[in-house]
Formats: C-alpha cells, sequence, structure tokens
C-alpha cells in the first residue's frame, strides 16, 4: 500500500518497538536509567502511567525514565494535558513546549508511543496502557521533552521561505486564480513542527546536508506558487546529490505528519520538476 496520509496508518501494531535492548549500541553516557515513580494522588480511581524521558544536562547524569501515575478523572483529554498536569501537581521540573493547544503551532512535537505526533492533538484514550513520552528522535535534547531546533531552522532558511519576484510590486495584490490557489493545498499547511524530519531515516543518516521533508514540503510549497518568479533559482539551489536526493521514499514522513500532509509526495514533485526542466 502507497501511504499517502498519516490517516491509513493502523494505531496498532505487532511489535510495540523493534526487539533489541533499549540500550543496545548506546554509549555509556547516552544509556537511559530507571527513574522515580510518582504514585497517584490517595482516593484517585482512573489511573494512567506514563512514562516520561527525563534529561537536565546541567546535572551530569544520564537520561532517566521517570514514571507517572495519573489521575485521569483530575486532567483532561489529551496528552498536552497530562503534561500540564504533571508540572502544575506533581513535578514541576518537567519541561517541555506548549503554545496553542490546538494543532496550529507545532510546539508540542514529541514521540508518543513510538509514533511522533503533537501533544496536543494526541488523545490520551489512543496511547498505550503505559504511554511512553520522548522528544523528537535524532535531535539534540535541551532538556526533557525539548528538542534543539536550531539546525532544522538553520536548513529552513537555505531554502529563501518567501515570495520572490522581479517585476514591479503592483499597487494591489498579486493576484491567483481559483485553481492556482488550489494548488497549494496540502503543502501550505505545514507548521513546522518537524515530526516528519525527526522520523526520517534518510535525515539521521545525512542531517547536515540532507534537507529533510519539512523543509522540502516548504521548497515545493514556494515552487508551486504562481506568484513566484525564482522557480529556477529554487531548483539550482536543491541540485545537490545531498540536499534533495538522499529522500529514498520510505514515507515515514507521510506516517507520521499530524496533518495529514504527504512529503513524500513533494519531495517526488522536486525530482519530477527537475527531470522535466532537462528535457
Amino acid at each position: 500500500m502507497i501511504i499517502r496520509s498519516s490517516d491509513q496508518v493502523p494505531r496498532t501494531t505487532l511489535l510495540k518497538r523493534f526487539p533489541l535492548p533499549r540500550n543496545f549500541g548506546v554509549s555509556r553516557q547516552s544509556r537511559i536509567e530507571r527513574g522515580r515513580t510518582w504514585p497517584a494522588p490517595a482516593g484517585a480511581t482512573r489511573v494512567k502511567t506514563f512514562e516520561i524521558y527525563r534529561y537536565d544536562p546541567d546535572s551530569g547524569n544520564n537520561p532517566r525514565l521517570d514514571s507517572f501515575e495519573v489521575d485521569l478523572d483530575d486532567c483532561g483529554l489529551m496528552v498536552l494535558d497530562v503534561l500540564i498536569w504533571i508540572k502544575s501537581k506533581v513535578d514541576s521540573t518537567l519541561t517541555f513546549r506548549r503554545s496553542c493547544r490546538e494543532g496550529v503551532c507545532g510546539s508540542c512535537a514529541m514521540n508518543i508511543d513510538g509514533t511522533n505526533w503533537l501533544a496536543c492533538t494526541r488523545f490520551v484514550s489512543e496511547t498505550h496502557d503505559r504511554a511512553t513520552i520522548y522528544p523528537l528522535n535524532n535531535m539534540p535534547v535541551i532538556k526533557d521533552l525539548v528538542p534543539d531546533l536550531t539546525h532544522v531552522f538553520a536548513q529552513y532558511s537555505l531554502i529563501e521561505p518567501w515570495l520572490k519576484s522581479k517585476t514591479p510590486a503592483p499597487e494591489t495584490e498579486r493576484l491567483q486564480s481559483p485553481e492556482e490557489r488550489r494548488q497549494l493545498d496540502g503543502n501550505w499547511e505545514c507548521i513546522l513542527c518537524f515530526c516528519c524530519t525527526s522520523g526520517c531515516p534518510s535525515h539521521w543518516w545525512n542531517a547536515d546536508r540532507f534537507l529533510g521533508p519539512a523543509v522540502l514540503l516548504q521548497a515545493w510549497r514556494w515552487l508551486l506558487d504562481s506568484r513566484d518568479e525564482a522557480t529556477g533559482e529554487r531548483l539550482d539551489d536543491l541540485e545537490d546529490p545531498f540536499r534533495l536526493y538522499r529522500c529514498h521514499t520510505i514515507l515515514n514522513c507521510t506516517r507520521t505528519c499530524p496533518k495529514g500532509l504527504n512529503p513524500g509526495k513533494a519531495i517526488a514533485g522536486i525530482k519530477k520538476m527537475m527531470i522535466e526542466r532537462r528535457s
């Protein structure tokens, strides 16, 4: 089956994780240790356990996995509500990003039960009986669930994500037909949460040179925009053995996009445009 949206992927799998020891091949300093268990409040009747990755670089200690028993009758329906409940009522040192709570800002992207997703749009009822929460894969960790996005945003700046025009600016807005506007659908909705880039094996292997699916989806958005007049320059910037062509169509990006977009298709569109301009 060709994956076209994260909606196509079943939520249940035969194996919850790849059958290797958790710290297999990991350096001694990065091995995850068993942390503290925080019991449920007295009188709680509907309790669920969340194992949450904890790391404080200032402490000099290894990462650990703390277990929190959460009173579901005292918090909201979403994973983000659980994190806020823990920070407010159990452990105020728990660190994570959040903002809109509506799946728009992308701040609360994290790895939930092995899948990159937004904590504000993942229902607690959709998580495993003993849910696990980690920061995004393949990103340096600043603290706990906060990844360092400096590198991926630097890659984003390389595509110059703004409208480029060589003609004089009109007195009114630059117009598009309804059909031209529809070409942008499925691309402009990207919120730069980087769930896709974090889940891309090609970016794990070549993060220093491969731009990754999130950035390439944004590049495709500007290549499709009828108002933009720098198509040739944008393609020249992507014509590189690594920036574009390290994509091997694994489609992890499409499987894990919380907005239901298809970065894999966008990357294929760029490759096709490259071939067409040569012929």
